[in-house]
């Protein structure tokens, strides 16, 4: 069964009551930046960004970014992907939220975290719209030390 934010992002009601659960979770929380995961973690992050006034970093597929950029492989079930970011997007000791629009294996957004940490990022939080856990990803980012928040959780189909 695929998931999909798409019909939520298009409901003005329930875009904004997502964005207002992760406003309300991050507002008080010492964040230097909000980071995006393409593509649909970018629209998350990238209306949180503008409610927090915080600036938002890209983590995009390989050959997306202009500038000089550092990049993490991660495996899938058939194969190898990675993930980019710009080498100058993080400074020592920036504390980086997150964000993607789901977590099913995990992936991809461990790639991202040790993309961030190679820059000198600490991650505060992943935080993700949807969690599929019998994909066990939110286990996968909590065993390497990740904290996880998800707004809904869908088990089985």
């Amino acid at each position: 069964m695929f998931r999909d934010i798409t019909t939520l992002i298009k409901d003005k009601e329930g875009f904004a009551r997502i964005i207002k659960i992760l406003e309300e979770r991050y507002k008080n929380r010492d964040i230097t930046a909000i980071a995006g995961i393409e593509s649909r973690g970018f629209i998350i992050a990238s209306a949180l960004a503008s409610k927090l006034n915080k600036g938002m970093i890209l983590l995009r597929k390989p050959n997306k970014l202009p500038a000089d950029k550092v990049r993490e492989e991660y495996d899938l079930e058939y194969g190898k992907d990675a993930i980019e970011i710009h080498r100058d997007a993080i400074k020592q000791g920036d504390k980086i939220l997150l964000i993607d629009d789901l977590i099913a294996t995990g992936g991809t957004c461990l790639a991202a975290c040790n993309l961030i940490k190679k820059l000198g990022g600490e991650i505060v939080e992943c935080s993700f719209v949807i969690d599929l856990p019998d994909l066990k990803g939110r286990e996968k980012l909590e065993k390497n030390n990740y904290n996880v928040f998800s707004i809904v959780k869908f088990e089985g189909e």
